[in-house]
């Protein structure tokens, strides 16, 4: 099945919040993390969800940066239009496996318009799930490319490149409910792979927001480990295909197949939604 993608801004008034608030900076966060969980929760596909967050304006300082980005470039890619907004979530709608990243790569994502898109992380993690059966091709270059999934949704925690890749927690939480509302329109979700600390806790952040009873700070981030939840599917960590943690072999390609191959072996029993 073909990937989904954006190639055009979502039809509908994009989501703004282009002057700060008068009331405290707690009240406006709240307004805008309302904003985006009344613009997630009215998309009734996947589709309508990717073109709700590529328009999306919550986090002024993202915005900023991704526009920067986009209009300076770096040498070796001048001769690109970057995309420069939020990257949507693309993959099988009917995904068992939902891989949860950190962000879009400033020249990655942020460039190409698509998760892992044209930077070494994706290259990492291509070439993983191509092994694995799980896509038809190891490589990611840009939208057109011919990508397709196989079982795998691929998101982030935060949907804007963030400055030193570095969003900040008010930031992912903005975010939060479009992960929110990415897991119930992909129903056959049966496990969550964390690629890396802030997907995890993004996760599970999530799953306390869907009223599921978990204590982020008593689950730790651990490499390898499968945590079940009281509700909804069970959380798989994995370190962050990042350049750091590949180049330096802290994540080799044995190991994220050995990941990859377990997410594959879980079924529905692994979780309740009750």
């Amino acid at each position: 099945m073909p990937p989904e993608s954006v190639d055009k801004p979502c039809s509908a008034s994009p989501l703004t919040v282009d002057k700060p608030c008068s009331a405290s900076l707690i009240t406006h966060t709240v307004d805008r993390r309302e904003l985006t969980r009344a613009a997630a929760g009215s998309c009734g596909s996947l589709q309508a969800l990717g073109e709700t967050v590529a328009s999306c304006e919550a986090c002024a300082r993202l915005r900023r940066y991704d526009q920067e980005v986009a209009a300076q470039k770096v040498r070796r890619f001048s001769d690109w239009t970057y995309w420069g907004r939020p990257v949507p979530g693309f993959g099988d709608p009917e995904a068992h496996i939902l891989i949860l990243g950190l962000a879009p790569a400033a020249h990655g994502a942020n460039r190409t318009g698509r998760m892992f898109t044209g930077d070494r992380s994706g290259d990492f993690l291509y070439a993983a799930l191509h092994r694995a059966g799980l896509c038809n091709q190891p490589t990611a270059t840009c939208r057109d490319d011919g990508l397709s999934l196989r079982g795998v949704y691929i998101s982030a925690s935060a949907r804007c490149a963030p400055p030193g890749n570095k969003p900040t927690p008010i930031e992912v939480g903005n975010c939060r409910p479009y992960l929110l509302r990415e897991l119930e329109l992909l129903a056959r979700v049966n496990v969550v792979l964390a690629l890396g600390a802030i997907a995890h806790d993004a996760y599970l952040r999530a799953q306390r927001d869907r009223g599921v009873q978990v204590r982020p700070a008593q689950i730790p981030f651990t490499h390898g480990a499968l945590h079940l939840l009281p509700g909804g599917p069970p959380l798989l960590d994995c370190y962050h295909v990042s350049q750091q943690n590949t180049f330096t072999g802290r994540l080799t390609p044995s190991m994220i197949d050995a990941v990859l191959l377990r997410a594959g072996e879980i079924g529905p029993s692994h979780h309740s939604n009750h």
